[in-house]
């Protein structure tokens, strides 16, 4: 059993609360308005156990650091080249790609990850200009 955490459950729910996928540097800068004494390795650590428990998820982009999202349902994510924004994608109809990936496999597909890049809309738009 993990032991209660304030810090942990504010991060959380942070996370929950928004749409723009922050780093952890970004949470630690909102988290500190609560926790005035916390430190950026607390977070550090919060955040990876709430993501081995399942509770948010890392975006793992290449490029940049990590994101979080406190949504947990199966979703795609689609990352900016230009200003490193990362946006939900509802994508309907990929869950093939797990059968497609059994085929040639002889163990057992749980899930996938992919990512998709380009340009977002705002980057798309005044590029255009």
């Amino acid at each position: 059993m993990i032991k209660y955490s304030r810090q942990r459950e504010c991060i959380k729910n942070f996370l929950v609360s928004r749409y723009d996928h922050p780093t952890a540097e970004t949470i630690y800068q909102n988290i500190k308005k609560d926790f005035p004494n916390i430190s950026l390795g607390t977070v550090y650590r919060n955040l990876t156990l709430l993501c081995s428990l399942g509770e948010i998820q890392k975006i793992s982009a290449g490029t940049g650091p990590d994101r979080f999202d406190g949504n947990t349902s199966p979703h795609y994510h689609f990352i900016c080249k230009c200003c490193g924004s990362v946006l939900d994608l509802n994508v309907a109809g990929l869950d093939h790609i797990n059968i497609l990936a059994e085929q040639n496999f002889h163990g057992k597909i749980e899930g996938h990850v992919a990512y998709f890049y380009g340009q977002c809309p705002c980057c798309s738009q005044s590029a255009d200009l």
